[in-house]
């Protein structure tokens, strides 16, 4: 996608610019992913993938993807990009969780060990929304 956005030398920047994409094109379906995944797990996962995208990317990359997030979607909607996109941030690996199931990284967040599980959990919202697409 777009190679001058502060993450693009993010290994997971098409996956970032993907996901502010589809805020853009169906900020409903973010909203109603949102309350779906809302639970104890998502809070513990988003605290520290909050904490691990502030220290481990750069403070713009950081930045430019929050505020392209505030500015993408509706209110209800911004909590599950900014889960997303702090996954994405804040673990490489992050991204190959994207293309599992909403039931498989439900498993991930019960079985998984940190940070695989809040990993899971922040990417939940996205599943939902890619899931309810097909």
């Amino acid at each position: 996608m777009a190679t001058s956005t502060p993450w693009a030398h993010l290994p997971n920047a098409k996956h970032i610019d993907a996901v502010l994409a589809d805020v853009r094109k169906r900020p409903e379906a973010w909203a109603a992913a949102q309350d779906a995944a809302q639970d104890a797990a998502q809070d513990a996962a988003q605290d520290a993938a909050q904490d691990a995208a502030w220290h481990a990317a750069r403070d713009a990359a950081q930045d430019a993807a929050w505020h392209a997030a505030w500015h993408a979607a509706w209110d209800a909607a911004r909590g599950a990009v900014r889960d997303a996109l702090y996954a994405l941030i804040a673990w490489d690996s992050s991204a190959d969780l994207l293309d599992c199931t909403p039931d498989v990284l439900r498993a991930m967040i019960d079985l998984a060990e940190p940070p695989v599980c809040h990993q899971a959990a922040l990417l939940l919202s996205y599943a939902i929304v890619r899931s309810n697409d097909k």
